[in-house]
């Protein structure tokens, strides 16, 4: 991994490094030549020869969270239900109170995964009782008040449309009305959250587990596909399979909004560990001033 990477999970490259390593040799792994997966969020390394995957939360993210997650999905795993493994180790493991988790590695050689494909495991996920964890509640508009509160690296202008538009679209989810029972829900369901294994897709990254109302994790499946170019017909064979299209409930618009709004805001937050995104994020936040609802996104 080159040390010129831009702050994967926050952090600089030799820090990465430094931290893997330690993980490692606490898990009696070889942590050599490790391939950064994704660093937009946690710091994600694939060590190739071990066959497995490490994830270094993001600067900041309190151990008991990952604890949390980790918990859940050995619950899930004691279920037999479709999510990637954890590596057999304790976990997390604790590197200067930055919370390590290790998965098994998961070749992804075959065709990419469809949004059809993400509907039965969710909607598996979806009809789970709920288990006796210390999971939180799913809460867009806290998360994008949070995120709002970090943002540095926008203009004033661009800051104050957000702030105005979490609280038109906080009085508006008021009025809506849910139809489906309170459930575990993914949280950020997506096609680059579910690996392929031989002859299944399960579902992966479980930091956003919680409880809430399982419209959430529809809509986010709807925006992904409307967002980044999938289509109509990709997204249509997704709610078929489900059994739900959650556009055409009376909520759908307002829904919808606040999970973009939550999306933007976040990685508006993350523009300080990564700046090469502040265009993007940019004309992400315009497009929602246009009210362009067809705005394509490009991934970050």
């Amino acid at each position: 991994m080159s040390n010129t990477t831009p702050a994967p999970g926050g952090y600089d490259g030799p820090e990465v490094q430094a931290i893997l390593a330690r993980a490692c040799a606490a898990a009696g792994l070889n942590g050599s030549n490790p391939q950064l997966l994704r660093g937009h969020t946690n710091a994600v390394l694939l060590l190739e020869d071990e066959g497995v995957v490490v994830k270094i939360a993001r600067r900041g993210t309190p151990a008991t969270h990952v604890s949390r997650t980790v918990q859940a999905v050995r619950h899930l795993s004691g279920l037999g239900f479709p999510t990637v493994s954890l590596h057999a180790v304790e976990q997390p493991i604790l590197v200067d109170q930055h919370a390590v988790t290790i998965w098994t590695y998961l070749p992804q050689t075959g065709r990419p995964i469809a949004a059809e494909e993400l509907a039965r495991p969710l909607r598996a996920l979806h009809s789970l009782d709920i288990p006796p964890l210390e999971l939180p509640t799913h809460d867009n508009i806290r998360a994008i008040r949070k995120s709002l509160s970090a943002i540095s690296a926008l203009g004033t202008e661009e800051t104050e449309f957000l702030g105005d538009r979490v609280d038109e679209l906080e009085a508006e989810l008021s009025s809506v009305q849910f139809t489906l029972a309170p459930a575990l829900i993914q949280g950020d369901p997506q096609h680059r959250n579910a690996l392929r294994t031989s002859d299944d897709v399960v579902l992966c990254d479980w930091d956003t587990l919680a409880i809430g109302q399982p419209e959430w994790d529809l809509i986010t499946v709807e925006v992904h596909c409307r967002r980044f170019g999938y289509g109509l017909p990709h997204y249509q064979a997704f709610a078929d399979t489900y059994g739900r299209d959650i556009t055409l409930e009376p909520g759908y618009k307002t829904l919808a909004a606040i999970r973009e709004l939550r999306m933007v805001t976040t990685n508006a937050r993350k523009i300080h560990h990564a700046p090469e995104t502040i265009t993007e994020v940019q004309r992400r936040v315009q497009g929602l001033r246009d009210n362009d609802t067809d705005l394509r996104w490009h991934i970050l």
